[in-house]
């Protein structure tokens, strides 16, 4: 234990007090956030768009972004970062197309979750089946997005601190719980703008290492571009690290890259966010300031896997091939160095908790705002009790579901944003912009496009080798929206009154 200690003291008092501040914010938001269902889900609508702005980027590039995202690079070299090209692009529409409209309807209707959105703006008798549906949606995509998170902490905890994968899987989704718990939407946009400052630091810090460790630029790019590592089938790698498209198909890019990518436009712990902020001078700022934060930020981690090559042997190479999840944890075990582990250890921390959070207080609104409550009204303070008991026992099904992950980081959480894009994004574009969209779009379009999510990937793309590389998000999107359209077409008798629409679709709006 002595040894352990002296070998680790730095990068745990460091962690240690991360966390402490983190268990601070949540402790300190508890009674005002526990006065209100207003408050507790949505912050009171009074969160600055700085904050905003930091926690939008903070709980977009999550563990998946630092550690699966930027591992998955040594697998597919330089041509990864074409994800994060993507993904920047996206949260520039994100903000663009959708935030001001988001925000001022959701205040219009009195909407506190995405699901209750769904129900005010539809307005029929299958408004509520719509709200349940997508709750059900939400809780369903959001086990997979929560196993890749804790999966990529757990395993940098492995790495770097020497901590069995089974207790770092605990440690980040039982601290990330809590604090949520306590503070609910404060402590979780707060932690978030904190987290997102550490991140935005760790990125650069991060695509620094290989290259202090090669001795320098040049010395680093000959490294992985006349490398002797092999691929994942045995074959050399050659020159794939630094050639576009030579180690993966752009079209399996694109997919990974629209269906993260599109999380944003659809995902709820994103669009919650637009119900928080506290008014359009604050939009303005984060719609200019969120995308830079984002994309400096990928622009560093997107690639930095490739890069890790330089600082493997061959053996070492070969194991990581087939395990791109410890590309960081390797390559912070490889630079041995306490100050720079302890800040990129707090910061990946930060990555995962970041998400975590935001994810977990979805679950909790999902379940009994948007299932229980709206099956059998109950009363405002047994909704919040609920809420937080209902993160709690969330976190535990994942944490078992955790020890034993269905798949990569990577695989995971594009899955999810997948099931989000293809189930969520008609009905809430469709709700924000269009005055003929119907309810029953909505409805259908949820279903079909969860239904073609997972049949695309389990039964043509995991079984014929032709289509690998189409990843469900693009037929399945394309598929749900024209269903959308469609069947708005088809059902116009079914558009609500004037009077609610003019409301919604006033001028400014």
């Amino acid at each position: 234990m002595t040894t352990y200690l002296s070998d680790h003291w730095f990068i745990i008092v460091l962690t240690l007090a991360y966390i402490f501040f983190c268990l601070y914010i949540g402790w300190y938001f508890k009674k005002k956030a526990s006065s209100g269902i207003k408050e507790y889900y949505v912050a009171k609508r009074e969160i600055p768009g700085w904050v905003i702005s930091l926690a939008f980027f903070s709980t977009s590039a999550s563990t998946n972004t630092y550690i699966g995202q930027a591992g998955k690079a040594f697998q597919f070299g330089l041509s990864w970062a074409w994800v994060g090209l993507i993904w920047a692009f996206f949260c520039v529409i994100a903000w663009l197309v959708l935030g001001p409209r988001m925000r001022n309807q959701s205040a219009i209707l009195h909407s506190f979750t995405v699901p209750d959105y769904f129900q005010a703006r539809y307005k029929s008798n299958l408004s509520k089946s719509i709200r349940i549906l997508s709750a059900v949606t939400i809780l369903f995509a959001t086990m997979f997005y929560m196993i890749g998170i804790a999966k990529g902490c757990a395993h940098v905890l492995e790495s770097v601190l020497d901590i069995p994968y089974e207790y770092g899987a605990f440690l980040i989704l039982a601290i990330t719980c809590a604090y949520t718990i306590w503070g609910g939407m404060y402590s979780v946009l707060w932690t978030d703008a904190v987290q997102g400052i550490i991140m935005f630091g760790v990125a650069i810090l991060m695509l620094s290492l290989p290259f202090i460790y090669a001795g320098g630029v040049d010395n680093l790019m000959t490294l992985i571009s006349e490398t002797n590592h092999v691929t994942k089938a045995g074959e050399p790698i050659g020159n794939g690290l630094v050639s576009f498209g030579h180690l993966v198909s752009f079209v399996y890019i694109l997919g990974i890259g629209m269906s993260i990518g599109m999380k944003q436009l659809s995902d709820p712990k994103s669009l919650i966010r637009f119900y928080s902020i506290d008014n359009a001078k604050s939009m303005k700022f984060a719609m200019i300031w969120t995308p830079v934060f984002l994309g400096v930020s990928l622009i560093c981690v997107m690639g930095l896997g490739a890069l890790v090559h330089g600082m493997a042997d061959q053996q070492e190479a070969a194991y990581l091939i087939n395990n791109t999840d410890e590309v960081v944890g390797f390559m912070l075990e490889k630079m041995d160095n306490q100050l720079i582990s302890g800040i990129c250890v707090a910061g990946l921390f930060a990555a995962g908790m970041s998400s975590l959070a935001s994810v977990i207080l979805i679950v909790g609104t999902a379940f009994v705002k948007d299932i229980w409550d709206t099956w059998r009204p109950q009363a405002e303070d047994k909704i919040i009790v609920r809420t937080k008991w209902t993160m709690a026992w969330f976190c535990l099904l994942v944490y078992v579901i955790t020890l034993f992950p269905p798949a990569g980081i990577v695989e995971l959480t594009a899955f999810a944003g997948a099931i989000f894009a293809a189930s969520f994004f008609p009905s809430i574009f469709g709700g924000l912009y269009l005055k003929w969209g119907t309810d029953i779009a909505a409805l259908v379009s949820m279903v079909l496009g969860m239904l073609a999510t997972i049949v695309w990937r389990f039964g043509f793309r995991l079984r014929i080798e032709s289509l690998k590389d189409i990843h469900e998000i693009i037929p399945a999107f394309v598929f749900s929206c024209l269903v959308y359209v469609i069947v708005s077409l088809m059902s116009k008798s079914r558009v609500p009154d004037e009077l609610h629409l003019n409301k919604l679709f006033k001028t400014g709006n």
